[in-house]
């Protein structure tokens, strides 16, 4: 459960917004590098001058996402309710296990 809802429903409700084949492609690098870009921006804290690479990760993977919605012609579902900022990973998760 999160906010009140099953993860089943924020991922089916997420993937009625991600119909494109050209914005799930998209999303599919998108998501991985920006869930990349966090625990790299730890690492970034010891070593001086690797900041580059999470910021490069976080930023093209952002950008990525905004050139598929484009593509699909709706706003990211996290415009609507913040709370989707957090489904995308569970939705790139099943959708690489075929299940969105």
């Amino acid at each position: 459960m999160f906010a009140g809802r099953s993860w089943d429903d924020w991922i089916a409700e997420y993937a009625q917004s991600h119909r494109h084949p050209v914005n799930r492609l998209c999303h599919s690098f998108g998501i991985p590098m920006i869930a990349a870009s966090i625990p790299l921006f730890l690492l970034a804290l010891w070593f001086d001058g690797f900041w580059i690479w999470p910021t490069l990760l976080f930023v093209i993977g952002w950008i990525l996402q905004f050139i598929g919605h484009v593509f699909e012609g709706k706003p990211p579902e996290f415009f609507k309710d913040w709370h989707f900022l957090f489904v995308g990973l569970r939705w790139w998760w099943a959708k690489m296990r075929g299940r969105a």
